[in-house]
């Protein structure tokens, strides 16, 4: 199974986690948060989402959600990702920013696939979460 690492602006991060466990009844296995407070040393940041990868890791590669683009949560999991092989987990790390719940939860419900696959899939959920409600949007999307 795909680890899932979570790393996003504190709260942002363990609070995603508390939605997956709500919303399934359980904490999902193999999944951490790490958020990351305002002002927090890179490499203090670095270090705790290295931990925490290596805690999901079961040699399946691990996937790794942030929050923002080029903001430090994601500047911090992508150095994890470029360090291939010298990150010590043995495994592949995909990092995917513009975390949203429908991508969390599609991450959570495809666990067995392939991390490509998976991160495919959890970047179609994200993008297909993000609708306009109401009947003027959804007359626009039936026209197209």
């Amino acid at each position: 199974m795909v680890g899932i690492v979570i790393v996003a602006h504190t709260p942002l991060a363990s609070a995603m986690l508390s939605f997956a466990e709500h919303t399934f009844g359980v904490l999902p296995e193999g999944m951490r948060a790490v958020d990351i407070p305002p002002y927090e040393d890179i490499k203090a940041s670095f270090d705790r989402v290295m931990k925490a990868a290596y805690g999901v890791n079961t040699g399946n590669g691990v996937l790794i959600l942030t929050d923002v683009m080029g903001a430090t949560p994601a500047n911090v999991a992508s150095k994890l990702e470029a360090l291939g092989p010298l990150s010590g987990l043995n495994s592949p790390v995909i990092v995917l920013a513009g975390l949203n719940l429908p991508m969390l939860m599609r991450c959570i419900s495809h666990r067995g696939e392939a991390l490509e696959e998976l991160a495919s899939k959890a970047l179609q959920g994200g993008q297909n979460g993000i609708l306009r409600l109401g009947s003027k949007s959804h007359q626009e999307a039936t026209e197209k």
